[in-house]
């Protein structure tokens, strides 16, 4: 299932950047950077499952 897939994708790349912006040797410019990153891909994920909730209800409705 690709959107499973992809959901998982961003999840993956949020932790990941989660890690990065743990590194205490990160700078400041790198940590905005991990930070917009890291929320672009939990925005992304977000919108995953509100088109799975969106089809859900209209499979319950018909």
């Amino acid at each position: 299932m690709a959107t499973k897939d992809n959901f998982e994708l961003k999840i993956d790349n949020a932790k990941k950047t989660l890690e990065t912006l743990m590194n205490p040797e990160i700078t400041l410019q790198e940590s905005v950077k991990a930070y917009e990153k890291g929320m672009g891909e939990l925005k992304k994920a977000q919108k995953i499952l509100e088109e799975a909730e969106i089809k859900i209800k209209e499979i319950k409705g018909s």
